[in-house]
This record gives C-alpha cells, structure tokens and sequence, in this order.
C-alpha cells in the first residue's frame, strides 16, 4: 500500500499563537481611528498615478468595482492602517472614487450589482414576497383587518402586579 505524500509547508497547528502579543498590524491601534481621516488617506493614495493606471488595469480585467473596494479596504485592515467598522463605513466613498477614476479613463467596469443573476433576483423577490405574506398574516392573526386597510386591534386588560416592590425583567435577580 502506497503511503500518501506529506506537505511540510503547510502551518503547524498554534503557529499563529506563537507570535508575541502587538507583533501584528492588526494587534495594535490603527493608525487612522476616524472615517474623515481614512477617507483623506485613501484619496491621497488612490489619487497618484501609480495606483490609478494599477485601478484602471484590474477595472480592464473584469474586476466588479465593489470587490475592487473591499480588496483594498482589507488589505489596509490587516496593515493596521485603520479599523474594519472604519472600512466599512468608507467602503462607499471607495467605490466612487474607483468609479471616477474609471469614467475619466474611459473604461468600462462592472459596479457589481449587475452580478446577482435572473433566477437570483426571483429567488430573492419570491422571498421578500413570502416574508411579507407571512408577516401579514401575523397582524391578521393580531386583529388587523387585511381586506379594509382597518385597525381592529383589540386592547388586553393591564393587570397589575400583586408586588410591584419585586423586581422584574429579563436581568432582575431571582428571589429564592
């Protein structure tokens, strides 16, 4: 019986425990905290030739301009340069920039919307249909008249509690 090959490149189970504490990008502050200033460095950034003509090539490719965006969002996550909540809160100006950069250069790109396909869409539609029916349903259930567009809610009578001194909620402490 023939043994099976060992790959000795592969990780060793912990190795990513072995590093020191801070020794990480992504272990220490960021290096920009607020979405203002994340937006000023990737402006700066996308801005130089350089990086365009690079935006324009990957756009040229077929790269979607939302995948293009998050690419480099988390790329600068795992450099430290600011934190992922800030990434995501300047994804958006990301995608618009990269949009710019390819309307002013003439290329066509895909915004990554056009990627969710027919049958997609109509799995997705069907299901917010079936969502919406449900929840209908339930108000009917509640009194809610679905054919006149009326309100017939009918109120419960408030009982009050025989100890309101009692603590009671989700959090209070049980009383043994």
């Amino acid at each position: 019986m023939k043994q099976p090959e060992m790959n000795l490149d592969a990780p060793v189970a912990g190795m990513s425990l072995t590093a020191e504490l801070g020794a990480r990008p992504w272990q220490k502050p960021p290096q920009y905290n607020t979405v203002d200033q994340a937006v000023d460095y990737y402006i700066t950034r996308l801005n130089t030739e350089d990086v365009s003509e690079q935006v324009i090539d990957v756009l040229e490719m077929g790269v979607s301009v939302s995948k293009l965006a998050n690419i480099i969002q988390l790329g600068s996550v795992m450099e430290g340069i600011h934190s992922i909540d800030v990434g995501v809160l300047v994804t958006p100006v990301i995608i618009e920039f990269i949009k710019l950069i390819g309307d002013s250069s003439n290329v066509e790109y895909k915004s990554g919307e056009e990627e969710l396909d027919d049958k997609t869409k109509k799995r997705l539609s069907d299901r917010a249909l079936s969502k919406f029916k449900t929840q209908m349903l339930e108000k009917n259930d509640e009194g809610i008249s679905v054919e006149n567009n009326e309100s017939t809610v009918q109120e419960e009578p408030i009982v009050e509690s025989k100890s309101p001194e009692l603590p009671s909620g989700l959090m209070s402490r049980r009383i043994t």
